[in-house]
């Protein structure tokens, strides 16, 4: 009796053992026109926050449940979200395919300042941008914060009416997605993918929300115009979540 009991307690253990290993799936990504594989596409489990990239052949692996949704970004071709079927699971790798599409650019003009030789009045011409210097955490750049500088007044009134009450508005009836904001921050595969970033996608994607909402989210916090265009998509996380953290410390 006592050696059907340790039986049946060993499998149970190597049962429970087994299930909770993570689940790999596998895959290859090519481009939809012409079937070759595409390199250094940036994957990311909307679920689980886990991400990667492919390699020199477009394969890929990435820990992943049924029903988790997978975002696919690669520059110069559509993003696509793939959702993981128990087919897949058993089956093994599956081939998933990018459409490339045109990329427009915008004309841009450049208006020199015309000098006049006299410098009071060339001095009145030249614009004077008056934004403040700002350092993000774990980044060892400085940037621009707007143009109003702190005060006592203006952090009392910080405090009563803070600027990251968008954070609240937007997260208030989500809260896991703030916790997939910490998430992001801590899978170093995630921030490199977001360190090579600039279109905010990713971002959008797995905090569900519109891109509109970040630059929201950013003025409000008073970064600057010229920050939220030139900010990689690492930068614009770790200001996001700073805002954030600094907020939940004057609410205490």
């Amino acid at each position: 009796m006592r050696l059907y009991t340790t039986l049946i307690f060993s499998l149970f253990l190597a049962i429970s053992s087994f299930a909770q290993e993570p689940t790999i799936v596998s895959g290859r990504v090519e481009n939809a026109a012409n079937d070759k594989a595409l390199e250094n596409v940036n994957l990311v489990n909307l679920n689980q926050v886990k991400g990667t990239t492919t390699d020199s052949e477009g394969y890929f692996e990435i820990i992943a449940e049924v029903n988790d949704t997978l975002y696919f970004s690669y520059l110069g071709f559509k993003t696509i979200q793939v959702r993981v079927t128990n087919d897949w699971l058993k089956y093994g790798s599956v081939k998933v395919k990018m459409t490339e599409i045109g990329i427009a650019l915008e004309e841009v003009v450049v208006k020199p300042i015309q000098l006049t030789g006299y410098l009071e009045i060339d001095a009145k011409n030249i614009p004077i941008y008056e934004n403040y210097r700002y350092s993000i955490s774990g980044l060892d750049v400085g940037y621009e914060a707007g143009n109003s500088s702190p005060s006592a007044a203006g952090n009392l009134l910080g405090a009563i009416f803070n600027p990251a009450d968008a954070l609240y508005n937007i997260f208030g009836t989500k809260p896991k997605q703030m916790k997939k904001l910490r998430q992001m921050k801590a899978d170093d595969e995630i921030r490199t993918l977001l360190q090579n970033k600039y279109d905010r996608q990713t971002l959008a994607a797995v905090l569900q929300i519109s891109q509109i909402d970040i630059d929201e989210i950013l003025a409000r916090c008073n970064y600057s115009n010229d920050f939220m265009r030139s900010a990689n998509d690492l930068q614009i996380l770790d200001a996001i979540s700073g805002c954030y953290e600094e907020y939940k410390v004057l609410r205490r």
